[in-house]
């Protein structure tokens, strides 16, 4: 592994945005997923994890992203924005869809080394967070949790948020968990490392 991990991540390029599996790259090489409820901040965390200010697409309307995108990185590496979930507006049809695409995406790619789960460090483990991170250990997918939108907690607020959520899933095997903050930049480098690492592991 580089000794800079954003050697790596900043040379991620847009390659392709698919509803069906049937466009998705070919699966093969290695890649991390970045999942999470559509207001997280999924966005803002891959552009800052990348060093872009405009790979993925933020929008202030929730629940926009509408397929899987793959972003190519060197050595048949790439990074994937899934859809995201839980949002109220979005239609019951259109919800079907991503529970489906993400479905399909999490139990048959066979190049996913990773998924990084992203919950609101003010709100950490809601119902359908515990309810993706079930799924992911039942497919056996290594997890990266960062608690986003750190810098709106007080030190103190967010050492709990940290402890609390440790301790919900101490249980659990492969799983990192670190409080992130697009707009302070904290946790950035942590999870370089950590994502670089699972895409250059030995498959």
């Amino acid at each position: 592994m580089s000794s800079n991990p954003l050697s790596l991540l900043n040379q991620a390029c847009f390659l392709t945005g698919a509803h069906d599996h049937r466009h998705w790259p070919t699966d093969a090489g290695g890649e991390v997923a970045f999942v999470g409820r559509s207001n997280v901040g999924k966005s803002s965390a891959i552009n800052v994890i990348t060093g872009h200010n405009s790979l993925a697409r933020t929008s202030k309307t929730p629940g926009r992203t509408q397929q899987i995108n793959f972003f190519e990185l060197p050595g048949d590496r790439r990074l994937v924005d899934l859809p995201g979930y839980g949002f109220a507006k979005v239609p019951e049809k259109l919800r079907l869809h991503w529970r489906t695409a993400i479905s399909h995406y999490l139990e048959e790619r066979e190049s996913l080394r990773a998924l990084v789960v992203l919950m609101d460090a003010r709100r950490p483990l809601q119902a359908l967070d515990q309810q993706m991170v079930d799924w992911c250990v039942g497919c056996g997918v290594p997890l990266i949790v960062l608690l986003t939108k750190a810098d709106k907690l007080g030190r103190s607020q967010q050492n709990q948020a940290l402890i609390s959520t440790r301790k919900s899933l101490d249980e659990l095997e492969n799983l990192r968990i670190e409080l992130f903050s697009s707009t302070k930049k904290q946790g950035v480098e942590v999870a370089r490392e950590l994502i670089v690492a699972a895409l250059t592991w030995p498959n």
